[in-house]
């Protein structure tokens, strides 16, 4: 009797991992995982479609850092724009694994934005620890020198 539940305990519970992953896809993805049976037979395609294995985990690990490196602000570009950019690759490098820091981020921005914001880059610079700077407080006030310019 005992087996008997476990068994249906066990149906139940994979039955469930498979909807859940159908219910998270795209119907693109759908097409490609539709003829597994099994959710383990359709997170592995997946985890194997998506993440790669390790050499390919850190292909794409050092080809997001090469870009996040050689990432300079346009002067056409506004600070939102710029900090979306390297944030969104600061993102992809985690979800692979891989440590970015908000100091890297920190620092990334203050070397490669325009020197038209220099002065609230000096003043960051004198007032305040840039190991303890937060990336959100850098952009917020890179964004408020932005927009006092345009009022100009």
């Amino acid at each position: 009797m005992n087996r008997i539940k476990m068994h249906k305990e066990r149906t139940t519970r994979k039955a469930k991992a498979k909807s859940c992953l159908y219910a998270s896809i795209s119907p693109a993805i759908f097409n490609r995982i539709m003829a597994f049976g099994l959710a383990k037979e359709i997170w592995d395609y997946l985890k194997a479609e998506y993440q790669g294995d390790e050499k390919i985990k850190s292909m794409k690990v050092l080809n997001l850092i090469r870009e996040f490196e050689r990432l300079q602000m346009k002067e056409s570009e506004s600070i939102k724009e710029y900090s979306d950019k390297l944030i969104d690759i600061a993102n992809k490098v985690r979800v692979l694994g891989t440590d970015l820091s908000d100091s890297r981020l920190v620092q990334k921005m203050l070397v490669s934005v325009p020197e038209k914001y220099e002065a609230t880059m000096a003043s960051f610079e004198n007032t305040k620890d840039l190991t303890q700077l937060r990336v959100v407080e850098l952009i917020s006030a890179l964004q408020v020198q932005e927009q006092r310019r345009l009022m100009r």
